[in-house]
């Protein structure tokens, strides 16, 4: 009765002559069935087991450059930030540098997860609509801050006031 009541097992409600007889009709705790909201991708092999691997081309662009990049805006946006909040005036140099250092921090960000979940070779259409839709959004963004660093308060004084609210 007491695993019932806090739910680690589900038993028939017994009387006092249950009490005496061991318990047999216990049954685990089960949850319900998981149902996909998208049906799994197609997965096919290509080739036989004895074929050998083939290995993209070799291209530093997308290697250990591409890698030391992204690690180099991700340690610029930092200092970046901070120094946002701790300085009393918001001038036009640190906006525009801010900007140019979190909207290629987030497109590289997206950009993996759309890579990682998204493999090229899996998705042939969604993978091109998908960095499409991306680099369309990253320009936007682009002159999104463009416009409100120009025309309004400025991504620092923004960040200074989401700060302290």
């Amino acid at each position: 009765m007491l695993l019932n009541r806090i739910g680690l097992f589900s038993c028939k409600q017994s009387r006092i002559i249950n009490l005496v007889k061991p318990i047999t009709n216990i049954r685990p705790f089960t949850v319900t069935s998981i149902s996909r909201i998208f049906p799994p991708p197609p997965q096919t092999i290509q080739g036989t087991v004895n074929d050998a691997v083939v290995f993209p081309p070799r291209s530093k662009a997308h290697g250990s450059i591409h890698w030391n990049f992204e690690r180099v805006i991700a340690i610029m946006v930092a200092p970046q930030v901070a120094y946002a909040l701790a300085s009393g005036s918001s001038n036009a140099v640190l906006n525009a540098l801010l900007a140019c250092t979190l909207v290629p921090h987030a497109h590289l960000g997206f950009e993996s997860c759309i890579i990682d979940y998204f493999p090229k070779r899996r998705f042939k259409v969604m993978f091109p609509l998908l960095m499409w839709v991306l680099r369309g959004f990253t320009i936007l963004t682009f002159f999104g801050l463009y416009e409100f660093n120009s025309n309004d308060i400025g991504l620092c004084q923004a960040i200074r006031m989401i700060w302290k609210s």
